[in-house]
């Protein structure tokens, strides 16, 4: 029988998202908000946050099943360290424009404008929203690329016996699972996010799955470019 949780880590973040910003919509109906989904919508750090939470658990727990322990997979290796540091600063540039360009044009295509699409993204928040919200980055790097690359893509790979279609289903859901951060009910602004991040998700997965010994670079890497996004969330006034 095989085992089905690799290719159910694959929707579980999505699900979260969904089910973390529906409670936090819930709360604000129950605080009488008149659009209690809309302004759940502006919360996305926090259902994230919460997400990763609950993806961090059940990756250790995984782990633990086989016998590993989470952080064995990600420890930094001694032996030519500096080789996987430049390559890892080279992936990183070549990754800029890998995940800009798509942003902005989709952007453009899709919604308008990129003003458009980022007054959707970022709400203003109360501070001390803003302020928890900074743990998102951290939740972020250390769940997101190993539920997708660590986890689920070598064991796919292990029953398909196709180690390409394993990398192509993680890039694919690593992209996808942008649906519902936040979900947004409207299919223009759904397809931009997933749009926005399918090249870049692809072109990481493939550096993961050439050279897993990159993953704690790449993990930090990834906290520090979620923190920035963080930083572009607005201030209720």
């Amino acid at each position: 029988m095989k085992n089905t949780a690799p290719y159910l880590m694959l929707l579980l973040r999505v699900g979260l998202f969904v089910l973390f910003q529906a409670t936090i919509a819930l709360l604000f109906y129950i605080l009488g908000s008149e659009a209690p989904w809309v302004r759940s919508e502006g919360y996305w750090a926090i259902a994230g946050l919460l997400a990763n939470g609950v993806t961090f658990l059940l990756l250790v727990k995984l782990f633990r099943k086989e016998g590993v322990r989470y952080f064995d997979n990600f420890r930094f290796v001694r032996k030519d360290w500096w080789k996987d540091l430049l390559i890892a600063i080279g992936l990183l540039i070549l990754a800029g424009p890998i995940s800009t360009f798509p942003n902005i044009w989709l952007a453009k295509g899709l919604l308008g404008s990129t003003e458009a699409s980022a007054a959707l993204f970022f709400r203003p928040l109360p501070l001390w929203v803003i302020i928890i919200s900074f743990l998102w980055p951290f939740a972020q790097g250390l769940v997101e690329l190993p539920t997708y690359f660590a986890y689920a893509m070598p064991r796919i790979e292990k029953q398909l016996n196709n180690g390409w279609i394993a990398w192509a289903l993680a890039s694919f859901f690593l992209a996808f699972q942008h649906a519902g951060l936040p979900l947004i009910f409207d299919l223009n602004f759904i397809l931009w996010r997933i749009g926005m991040f399918l090249p870049f998700a692809f072109f990481i997965g493939l550096c993961l799955k050439i050279r897993p010994r990159l993953f704690p670079y790449l993990m930090i890497s990834h906290a520090l470019m979620d923190l920035v996004v963080v930083l572009m969330i607005p201030v209720k006034g």
